[in-house]
């Protein structure tokens, strides 16, 4: 018999998507902070991705960006700019399918040392830790990398600035 799914807050979902905010954390040196994700009972099934996650009870998505970097990476002295993308995606993990509307902030960081504070029982069991990346290195890395265009998506804000508007990236379905 399949588990029953947990009720989220009312606002918590949003047209039955997960709202989510993640962050874009540029150091000085113009790298971009990824976490190491991986399936819980599955380290071998990885993948790399922006700090974030979801929106809880009234909080806005600036202030849920926010909590989510400091509580995956300790880092809270990050000045946090506009929206830079919008992606629906879809995704299986931890037993479960995620249908997600994320929302990418760019932010700007002198502080570079990571440190889980505040990782969820989950997190704890898939999150193996986190790096910077160059966009060369990301443009080059054989590793899975969310959203799947985040080299390009980088380049093009390191060369061109953040956009006037926010970005609708191509829905991803994985399943």
């Amino acid at each position: 018999m399949a588990a029953e799914p947990v009720p989220a807050a009312p606002d918590t979902y949003e047209g039955g998507l997960r709202r989510v905010a993640r962050v874009v954390l540029l150091d000085p040196r113009d790298r971009i902070l990824l976490l190491h994700g991986h399936e819980p009972d599955d380290p071998g099934t990885d993948w790399w991705f922006t700090p974030g996650g979801g929106v809880e009870g009234d909080e806005t998505r600036e202030q849920a960006a926010l909590r989510e970097l400091a509580e995956e990476t300790g880092i809270t002295d990050a000045d946090l700019g506009p929206v830079l993308w919008r992606r629906r995606c879809s995704f299986p993990f931890a037993g479960r399918q995620w249908d997600q509307d994320e929302w990418y902030y760019l932010a700007r960081t002198t502080q570079t040392a990571t440190a889980a504070t505040a990782l969820t029982e989950l997190e704890r069991r898939s999150v193996a830790g986190a790096r910077w990346w160059t966009c060369e290195e990301l443009l080059h890395a054989r590793e899975t990398v969310y959203p799947t265009k985040l080299a390009g998506l980088l380049r093009t804000l390191l060369d061109e600035g953040p956009p006037a508007a926010p970005v609708t990236l191509d829905t991803e379905i994985v399943r």
